[in-house]
């Protein structure tokens, strides 16, 4: 592939959030997953794991108990004297992190425990690291394996959009409900299928900008 065709790949990338009925087949999900896993990763641990879900009633309950959470919070903070931000809560912020309701596919993003060598071996006799460092790393590898799938995704002819909304109001449940062991961090849910609208391309802050070369 010539970078021009890459790029086109990347810059071509949106989060959609309307899919069409078309439905996402279990083998396209596991050469999206197959693209993921050749992600880079610290010391190679490859920190990931996917639970795909195409069943659109279980994405419709993930969607339900998104919703009751949210509404719960907003409640409560109405209870507190925050009438305004409940009301943007469940005006803005829900309808958003709940998009991929109607997505035939939807992709929970897990980031396993991260080990190696260097931890077992150095870092930890040493103390020098705290365990929340370590979350971070199996969260970062994750996050590698995701835009790979996302890009994969893109190049197949379907579209994502990379969503934190059920794991912000119900991860808690969202745990109980895929039974994933506590030991794993939910990183976010990809909603996945083939776009029923085209977004707009977004502004992006110039290199200039965010480029600083010693």
């Amino acid at each position: 592939m010539e970078y021009n065709e890459f790029k086109e790949i990347v810059l071509g990338r949106r989060s959609v959030r309307k899919f069409t009925e078309q439905p996402v087949s279990a083998e396209q999900v596991k050469e999206l997953i197959d693209c993921a896993r050749y992600a880079p990763s610290d010391t190679n641990s490859q920190t990931w794991e996917f639970i795909a879900i195409l069943d659109k009633q279980k994405i419709q309950e993930i969607s339900d108990m998104t919703w009751e959470e949210l509404h719960k919070i907003a409640n409560e903070a109405q209870k507190r004297g925050l009438q305004k931000e409940g009301r943007l809560l469940t005006r803005s912020f829900g309808p958003y992190a709940t998009a991929f309701t109607g997505a035939p596919a939807l992709i929970v993003c897990l980031a396993t425990p991260y080990t190696s060598k260097f931890r077992d071996k150095i870092f930890e006799p040493l103390g020098m690291i705290s365990s929340s460092v370590w979350e971070e790393e199996g969260i970062k590898s994750s996050c590698l394996a995701a835009q790979n799938l996302m890009l994969a995704a893109h190049a197949m002819g379907m579209a994502t959009c990379p969503m934190t909304g059920p794991v912000l109001l119900a991860q808690e449940r969202l745990r109980d409900y895929l039974q994933i062991g506590s030991e794993k961090q939910i990183n976010m849910v990809i909603a996945l299928g083939y776009p029923a609208e085209t977004p707009a391309k977004l502004p992006r802050k110039p290199v200039e900008e965010i480029l600083h070369i010693i």
